[in-house]
């Protein structure tokens, strides 16, 4: 079964898919949009062209476990989501990715200036280790 995990951002989207079997996470990669009816277009394509089975949308909350106006947003652009595409979609506890992504991409020597081009997408690879570890 391939999962695409989704870092919802206001500027940049990261997307991580899994290999066919759901085991690994085979690519990831940033969608720069600001436009959500054009994003989410994106992810519906994105969904049907690579045969994705499942979405899980990363949820921030914070750290004591409340959510806050960043996962409203989350759970609004999921309802909206759901409109667009024909598979189950899980949010998914995403608190620490950011932080876990700029610490990976600074120990493989990564500037600090240049993360930003590919922090989302490694946070959504880390949603999606995280989700695949429990299925």
């Amino acid at each position: 079964m391939r999962v695409m995990a989704i870092d919802y951002g206001d500027a940049r989207t990261g997307l991580a898919i899994s290999d066919a079997m759901g085991i690994l996470c085979g690519e990831a990669f940033t969608v720069a949009e600001w436009n959500t009816e054009k994003l989410i277009a994106r992810i519906a394509e994105e969904t049907k062209s690579r045969g994705v089975e499942r979405l899980v949308l990363g949820l921030p909350k914070n750290m004591d476990g409340t959510e806050g106006p960043r996962a409203e947003k989350a759970r609004a652009f999921k309802a909206m989501l759901e409109e667009a595409v024909d598979v189950p979609i899980f949010l998914w506890d995403e608190r620490r990715t950011s932080v876990e992504a700029h610490a990976i991409l600074h120990s493989v020597g990564k500037k600090e200036k240049n993360h930003r081009k590919t922090v989302d997408a490694v946070a959504a690879s880390l949603i999606l280790e995280g989700y695949l570890g429990t299925i």
